[in-house]
């Protein structure tokens, strides 16, 4: 696809990245990253781990550079106590990066903090027993009424609505799951209810699911309200 010209305020563009490239790809997605990030690509066992996390980033840079109309290789990024990155400059640009396998979302605005979170559905986990460790009473409630069949999706939902919350905020697992309730119900739209450590929480942010395929289940979620948002898909043609 064209590249979009701009970044509106009230906007947040999602990049739907398939990282399973051409195999001469990562050669020259290797030629737009720091020494870091390949010292990074480096460390993982299985070659298709590094090559996803190799054209993640290549992706991530690309759109970047895009929206700051410079080069992608010459950007550099700065990562808080917790490991979430951002660019090592004074901008409004947010941004975060996630995948599952070989499906990326990448989303970036102007809005405010930012999360996003993509997962494979897999119906061979133990649902019950991992949300009595992780989700809120609510939640698990929400889970526990619903017959087998409804369990896989409505787990993957709330997974994700949360991972896309704590990945925003940028503080990783330091904030107990548990500690905050997102509507998980089937055909309940995702929501931020309540965080118990502020409760005006709820009032300035916005979760939204956001389209998926191929079996995965995906969310964000951005500290601001009255928004709206664009998908669009990524290409290594657009580098």
């Amino acid at each position: 696809m064209v590249w979009v010209a701009a970044l509106p305020d009230g906007e947040i563009h999602v990049w739907r990245v398939y990282l399973n490239s051409d195999p001469v790809g990562p050669l020259r997605f290797e030629e737009l990253l720091s020494g870091d990030e390949l010292g990074r690509a480096s460390r993982f066992y299985f070659e298709s781990d590094r090559r996803h996390y190799i054209a993640g980033r290549a992706a991530l840079r690309s759109i970047l550079g895009h929206y700051l109309r410079e080069p992608a290789a010459g950007l550099s990024f700065r990562y808080n106590d917790f490991g979430k990155p951002a660019l090592d400059r004074d901008t409004d640009l947010a941004f975060n990066l996630a995948h599952s396998g070989a499906v990326g979302l990448i989303a970036v605005t102007r809005a405010g903090l930012i999360g996003v979170d993509v997962e494979a559905m897999r119906s061979d986990i133990d649902f019950t027993g991992i949300a009595t460790h992780y989700f809120s009473p609510r939640e698990n409630a929400v889970l526990r009424s619903l017959p087998p069949q409804q369990r896989c999706r409505c787990f993957f939902d709330c997974w994700t609505r949360k991972e896309a919350y704590i990945k925003a905020i940028g503080e990783g697992l330091s904030i107990p799951l548990d500690r905050f309730d997102v509507t998980n119900a089937p055909g309940e739209p995702a929501r931020l209810i309540a965080d118990r450590l502020d409760p005006m929480m709820s009032q300035r942010w916005t979760i939204q699911d956001l389209p998926s395929q191929d079996g995965h289940v995906a969310a964000a979620a951005v500290e601001a309200t009255a928004i709206s948002w664009r998908l669009f898909d990524w290409s290594d043609e657009q580098n």
